[in-house]
C-alpha cells in the first residue's frame, strides 16, 4: 500500500495583520512539504492563494499584500494545493488537512450515493463535505471522526475564528502557541521562535477546538481508545528544533545516538552524519563515546529533502546533487556514519561508497531508527513492502548491501526509552507491524 500524504498545517488568529506570520510559519514547515503551498485569509471576505512551488519562490509581495487580514490558515503538501475554499450550509470556509484517509474511496463512494458531487477526488474535499453535513463545524468534526479511520489535523478558518481539530488516536502533531497579539496553531513548535511566540500546549488526541476573540476555546473531546503519536516524527520528520508532546526532537535523537554508541566495540577516528537528518544521532554518539566530531559531507542548502519527490528517479536524482564529500576530513579515516533511517539502502550504499571512493579507510554505519519492516499507513513514510530493505533481505545482506564495514539499528525499546513516553501511547507500526487500526 502507498500513500502520497506529507504536509503541515499552520494557522494564526490576531489582533493585527498576520499575513507575515502566515508566510514565516508555512516556510518553516516547509521541511514537511515542498511540492505545493497555499494560504488562506480573512478581512472582510475569505480569500485563497495557492503555488506549485516552495514558499518563498512562490508568493510574491502583490499577493502577500492582496492577503492582508487578521486571521488565517496555510499548508505545505507533497500531494496537492491546500488550502481549499468551500461555499456550504455553514457559510463559506477554508479547510486544510495533514493526515491520511484509509476508507477515503469508500466514503467517496457513500457521499455520491447519496447525491453528493465533487470538484476533485482529494480527501480534503471529501472531509470538508462530511463536515459541512453536521449542524455546525463541532458537530461536523464530531461526525467525522465517527466515519473516518486514519490519521488527520484539521484547520478550518470561518468568519469567526479558527477551528482546530485531531484525530483521537493523535498520530500527527499539533501544538498551540500565543503571544500577546496572536494564537498560533501549527504541525510543529518550530515556526513559533521565528514569530516570537511561545508553546502552550499540544492540542490533545481527540480535542477540538475554536480560536477566536476569547481566546482558546476547547469545544469537544472526542472517543479516546488508544493514544497512538506517531514516533517516526521524532526519529525523522519534525525538525530538530521542535518539541513534540513536550518532548524536544534533538534530545530524542542525541538519546539515540548516545544509545547507538553505548556497548559498541568498533574503534574509529571521527563520528559523522548524513545530514541533516544524521546530525543528532551523530552528536548523541560522539557524546556518549568520546570519538570525536566532523563533518564528511557538506549539503546543498537549496537541494530538497531527497524522500519528497514522488519517483525513485527523483530520489536518487536529488540524493546525488544534495551532498558533497570533504575530502580531507575523510582521507584514512575510520569512520562512524549516522543517519535516521535505512528504507531501501540505496541511498546510504552510494555514500557509503562516495567515502571509501574518497579515502576513507573504513566506514561503519549505525542507524537511529528501528528497522523499518513495514509501510506507515498515516504517512509520507509510507512504501511498499517490497522497497524495504530490512523486509526483503537479512542484516548481514543489508550490511553487504550497503558496503558498510559494520552495521547497528536501535532497537524499539531502544527507541521507546529515548522518546521518554510511555509504549502504549506510540505508534511504532512502522518497526513492528502492529496495527493501531
Amino acid at each position: 500500500m502507498k500513500t502520497m500524504e506529507n504536509c503541515g498545517v499552520f494557522g494564526v488568529y490576531s489582533n493585527k495583520d498576520c499575513i507575515n506570520d502566515l508566510y514565516y510559519g508555512i516556510f518553516k514547515l516547509q521541511h514537511r512539504g515542498q511540492r505545493y503551498c497555499g494560504i488562506a485569509t480573512f478581512n472582510h471576505e475569505l480569500k485563497l492563494i495557492t503555488h506549485r512551488g516552495f514558499v518563498r519562490h512562490s508568493f510574491t509581495p502583490e499577493e502577500l499584500q492582496e492577503l492582508s487580514g487578521n486571521s488565517g490558515i496555510g499548508h505545505v503538501s507533497l500531494k496537492e494545493k491546500q488550502p481549499i475554499l468551500l461555499e456550504s450550509r455553514l457559510g463559506i470556509f477554508a479547510i486544510a488537512f495533514s493526515g491520511n484517509i484509509l476508507n477515503s474511496e469508500q466514503l467517496f463512494v457513500d457521499m455520491k450515493n447519496k447525491g453528493h458531487s465533487f470538484s476533485s477526488h482529494t480527501q480534503t474535499e471529501l472531509l470538508a463535505k462530511i463536515i459541512v453535513q453536521g449542524n455546525n463545524f463541532v458537530d461536523g468534526l464530531e461526525k467525522l471522526s465517527k466515519k473516518v479511520k486514519g490519521s488527520y489535523t484539521i484547520l478550518i478558518l470561518t468568519q469567526q475564528g479558527i477551528y482546530a481539530a485531531r484525530d483521537p488516536h493523535g498520530f500527527k502533531p499539533l501544538v498551540i502557541g500565543k503571544n500577546r497579539d496572536k494564537y498560533i496553531v501549527s504541525s510543529e513548535s518550530r515556526p513559533f521562535s521565528t514569530i516570537d511566540v511561545e508553546i502552550i500546549r499540544d492540542i490533545k488526541p481527540g480535542e477540538i477546538v475554536f480560536i477566536g476573540k476569547n481566546g482558546i476555546q476547547t469545544k469537544a473531546y472526542l472517543e479516546n481508545r488508544r493514544i497512538a503519536y506517531c514516533a517516526f516524527e521524532w526519529g525523522y520528520i519534525a525538525s530538530m528544533d521542535s518539541i513534540i508532546e513536550g518532548v524536544p526532537v534533538v534530545r530524542v535523537r542525541n538519546n539515540l545516538g548516545a544509545s547507538l554508541a553505548r556497548n559498541d566495540d568498533v574503534d574509529a577516528d571521527i563520528t559523522a552524519a548524513i545530514p541533516f537528518s544524521g546530525v543528532g544521532y551523530a552528536l548523541g554518539y560522539y557524546k556518549e563515546s568520546g570519538i570525536p566530531y566532523d563533518e564528511v559531507f557538506l549539503i546543498d542548502r537549496f537541494a530538497s529533502r531527497s524522500y519528497l519527490p514522488l519517483t525513485q528517479e527523483e530520489r536518487d536524482r536529488e540524493a546525488r546533487v544534495k551532498l558533497s564529500v570533504i575530502e580531507e576530513n575523510i582521507k584514512g579515516k575510520r569512520i562512524i556514519l549516522c543517519d535516521d533511517s535505512i528504507v531501501r539502502g540505496t541511498q546510504i550504499r552510494n555514500k557509503v561508497l562516495e567515502l571509501k571512493a574518497f579515502g576513507a579507510k573504513e566506514v561503519h554505519v549505525r542507524v537511529g531508527c528501528p528497522p523499518l519492516v513495514a509501510p506507515c499507513m498515516y504517512d509520507i513514510s509510507t512504501r511498499s513492502y517490497k522497497e524495504l530493505a530490512a523486509k526483503q533481505y537479512s542484516f548481514n545482506q543489508i550490511r553487504k548491501k550497503i558496503s558498510a564495514d559494520t552495521l547497528k539499528y536501535n532497537t524499539v525499546e531502544d527507541f521507546v526509552k529515548s522518546i521518554g513516553l510511555p509504549e502504549k501511547n506510540l505508534c511504532l507500526q512502522c518497526w513492528t507491524e502492529k496495527k493501531i487500526i
